[in-house]
């Protein structure tokens, strides 16, 4: 038993040889979080006799309903009497309490006393919470006072949800498959489907192979992004970015992309994975097919061979895709066996590159669509156009200005002019606009022929579908034949438009009968099929791409430049502050690839402000969808506070009675709460259990509230990342099929009476937080700006406040919330009436303030003596974390 005379001996000895006294906290200010953690786990250390018996306070999962307690036993195994001075919590967290804290209480010698802690909190204090408990006690006999630590920790939640969406497998890289690739290079070429090969092609596609070895250099191991785009800028010459160099650097770019591209696709290669054959061919299971990952579609090649064998590969290609299993077909010299493993090589798709390098490389003569200037024809200021008698299909147009504007500007473009812009921010009718122009050039010039495109199937399908009213002979929906498999999902407004062979395949008409259409509506990408089948570029005097900000550059070339004539009017329609291209490579971002060509041209001096507007383009400011208060920060935020809210309140007003809404005239709600983001098996991807739990709370009282009269489909969930999607639907799929969970990319273009926002990103580890990398993928301006303009009558954002506000914008949207909304659990620290400075380094001053918190809780927990006397030799000659000079 250690008593008073050992104690005494030992800090009288100290004033000789002060090292031989434990001094746990060794380090100063500037010290490493590492060093941090050290110093914060010594706290925890029994001292003096006196030890807390548990080590740690961990409620686990605890229903909202439930208020657990737990003992905490404190005992005196030395000879000494101790004070129990007080009990307190580092932090206020709100949701732990000390029943009894023990002020004062004495603990003689070889004594034991319990206090209990208990969780206490409201309804809405779902998440997951972190604190520590300060037991400071004092020993008179040997003047000092000391503190002993112990972490506690809950996550107050849904126990069933938790359980549902546990983890199975910890976070690992995606295995390599060098071998594999070195392998493929040699194969048995496969057939491909034959019902894909009746087009008579006039202009053959190219290959457009990557030039050799230049890719190994840019793509070789250890090189930072600037570094592999200075490799780049040299092997490809592509250091400026003009009409001289165009093609070369539009190529460099797509060459790049491409690699990344199929780099990214070996990850999803199969080892060891079942081939069973069927009557025709053979059936492969492809998990994560269903949501693209990996992207795979009809008429697309695959290579196997059996597990183990390092001979040749077989070429195959996809006939079928049903859900995630795919039919495969070889040629007569391959020949599989039931229960015979096999690997499979993924071969990636380079159609739609190749037809990028066709329209980027062509027609030299048309570079003045690239890059417009003064010397080509304008359209006329619109203040002059209004006299124009049109009569309009859609006469809400009439009562709104700058769509009408945008129509009658369209409908009067001189022949050759430089590109128009409908610049249409959400909600505001951008596609309703390029129809009701449609319509107007169909009636107002007999021998107009139009190309109206658009980045994805379903954005085309919108134009057809609005153009339905058309006559079969008038409009064709030139369809890939890649799609046939998902005849069962497109509207019979669409089908009816399109041609199917006796395969069920869809189908080109032949060149003499394509042209005879006055309205061609495709993807970007398909729209090369009409040049390679012989239409002449000038064929079309009109050209359309819709949402033309969300494909690439060379993208939207595929229509432009195959087909542009001399005199051909092409209309652009998008918003730059929406979502931009996807560009996987780095290196391509860093060239710029990521820049849509409308973004681009909204960067020329002829689409300004001043010179360009309601004359080069034309903005939309009225919108058709949002509650005004839903719509104000965004129009604040990304439009210049010009959008008006238009929509009809029956419906944006609807949900005003719904009981979490305590201002019921703001219905717009910010959900704090802490979590922690995880990642399961080889899926880089994040998802946030707390989050997932509370989604599905919200989503289901929702429903169940019959004052709102909600169908599922009437919800729609969005969050940035693919696992969160997967962990939410599978809590939905009971109850709320109908529901649609996606990315902000699923979104664009789409609204619901309901969003609900899942942010995902939480941490507890502030100190060596990096908001780069962990807040990237979330506090995109753009991304945010969809998310948030998609909900027409309530908008629900759910996350951690204290990540998201490392971000300014993040922070702004919170504040305004809190201003102008209803902030629900955990609350911000932080005054929300203080504007946001946009140039402060949020994320330095919050890993400061951490840092600070860490270092003042270790401060109290050190050995001092009673007096707090720094002339005292014996309390002053431990001061740890001071200012270093």
């Amino acid at each position: 038993m250690v008593g008073k005379r050992h104690y005494r001996n030992e800090l009288l000895a100290s004033k000789a040889d002060p090292a031989r006294v434990e001094q746990p906290i060794t380090h100063t200010i500037n010290a490493s979080s590492q060093e941090l953690a050290v110093d914060l786990a010594s706290t925890e250390q029994s001292r003096h006799g006196v030890i807390i018996i548990e080590d740690v306070f961990d409620f686990g999962v605890v229903q909202p309903n439930e208020a657990p307690t737990k003992q905490l036993n404190i005992k005196n195994i030395g000879t000494e009497m101790v004070v129990i001075l007080y009990i307190r919590f580092s932090s206020d967290t709100g949701v732990f309490r000390v029943e009894d804290a023990k002020r004062n209480y004495i603990l003689v010698g070889e004594s034991t006393t319990s206090t209990t802690v208990q969780l206490t909190h409201s309804g809405e204090n779902r998440g997951r919470y972190e604190d520590r408990i300060e037991i400071h006690f004092q020993m008179r006999s040997l003047g000092i006072e000391f503190s002993i630590t112990r972490r506690v920790a809950a996550i107050i939640g849904s126990v069933s949800d938790h359980e549902a969406l546990q983890s199975t497998e910890p976070c690992r890289k995606p295995r390599s498959n060098g071998q594999m690739e070195n392998s493929r290079r040699k194969f048995y070429a496969g057939v491909p489907p034959q019902i894909f090969s009746k087009i008579k092609w006039v202009r053959r596609l190219g290959e457009y192979p990557p030039p050799s070895g230049k890719l190994d250099l840019v793509y070789q191991e250890g090189l930072t992004t600037q570094q592999a785009t200075e490799i780049t800028r040299e092997e490809f010459d592509v250091q400026d970015f003009d009409v001289s160099s165009y093609s070369r650097y539009m190529q460099c770019m797509l060459w790049i992309e491409e690699e990344k591209a199929r780099i990214e696709l070996e990850q999803y290669n199969l080892f060891s994975a079942d081939m069973n054959p069927v009557r025709v061919g053979y059936e492969l299971v492809v998990l994560g097919l269903a949501e693209k990952r990996p992207s795979v579609i009809i008429g697309d090649s695959i290579l196997v061979r059996e597990s183990g064998d390092e001979g040749s590969w077989h070429q195959g290609f996809v006939y079928d895709i049903r859900d995630e299993t795919v039919n495969v077909r070889f040629n007569k010299q391959f020949i599989g066996i039931k229960g015979q493993k096999y690997d499979v090589v993924f071969q990636l798709n380079r159609l739609v590159f190749r037809r990028m390098h066709q329209a980027v490389t062509y027609n030299p003569e048309c570079s003045w669509i690239a890059f417009p200037t003064p010397d080509r024809p304008f359209g006329q200021l619109v203040e002059r156009l209004t006299d124009m008698p049109l009569v309009f299909y859609d006469r809400k147009i009439q009562s709104n200005p700058p769509q009408l504007h945008a129509v009658t500007a369209i409908t009067c473009l001189p022949p050759g002019c430089i590109p128009f812009i409908v610049y249409g921010p959400p909600g505001t009718g951008k596609t309703v606009t390029i129809v009701e122009a449609i319509r107007q050039i169909l009636d107002k010039d007999p021998g107009s022929r139009i190309l109206a495109c658009a980045p994805s199937n379903a954005a085309a399908d919108i134009i057809t579908e609005r153009l339905s009213s058309l006559n079969t002979s008038v409009l064709h929906r030139l369809m890939a034949p890649s799609r046939s498999g998902s005849v069962n999902t497109i509207s019979k407004d669409v089908l009816k438009f399109t041609r199917i062979n006796k395969h069920d395949v869809f189908e080109c008409p032949p060149k003499e009968e394509l042209e005879k259409y006055r309205v061609i509506v495709s993807t970007c990408s398909s729209a090369s099929v009409p040049y390679g089948i012989g239409v002449n570029p000038g064929h079309f005097t009109h050209i359309f791409v819709d949402e033309a900000g969300q494909a690439t550059e060379a993208e939207v070339m595929i229509p432009i430049r195959t087909c542009l004539g001399e005199n051909t009017k092409v209309i652009l329609s998008g918003d730059v502050k929406q979502l931009g291209p996807i560009v996987r490579s780095p290196v391509a971002r860093e060239l710029k690839m990521g820049t849509s060509y409308l973004e681009r041209l909204m960067q020329n001096p002829l689409y300004n402000e001043t010179e360009g507007r309601n004359r080069t383009f034309i903005k939309l400011t009225k919108n058709w969808r949002s509650h005004p208060v839903i719509l104000k920060f965004p129009s604040d935020e990304f439009y210049n506070e010009e959008l008006e809210a238009c929509a009809d309140p029956t419906i944006t007003h609807s949900l005003r009675s719904y009981h979490k809404l305590s201002r019921k005239d703001k219905p717009i709600i910010f959900h704090g709460i802490c979590g922690r983001d995880m990642r399961q098996a080889s899926s880089p991807s994040y998802f946030n259990k707390e989050e997932a739990s509370l989604v599905k709370e919200y989503v289901k009282n929702l429903l169940d509230e019959k004052g709102l009269r909600l169908k599922p489909a009437d919800i729609g969930v969005i969050t940035p990342y693919r696992a969160q999607v997967a962990k939410i639907r599978s809590l939905l799929g009971s109850f709320a099929k109908e529901t649609r969970v996606g990315s902000v990319e699923e979104y664009q273009g789409q609204e619901r009476r309901v969003i609900i926002i899942s942010t995902v990103r939480s941490t507890q580890e502030l100190i060596d937080f990096d908001v780069k990398h962990t807040l990237g993928f979330v506090a995109n301006p753009r991304r945010l700006n969809v998310a948030i303009t998609r909900a027409q009558a309530l908008l629900i954002i759910i996350g951690d406040p204290f990540i998201l506000s490392l971000d300014p914008l993040w922070k702004s949207l919170i504040n305004y919330i809190y201003l102008e909304g209803n902030p629900l659990g955990r609350m911000i620290n932080w005054d929300h009436l203080v504007p946001v400075d946009r140039t402060e380094n949020l994320e330095n001053a919050r890993r400061t303030e951490e840092r600070n918190r860490l270092i003042e809780l270790i401060r109290r927990a050190a050995e001092r003596d009673m007096g707090g006397d720094e002339n005292n030799e014996v309390g002053a000659f431990q001061r740890p974390y001071r200012e270093e000079e």
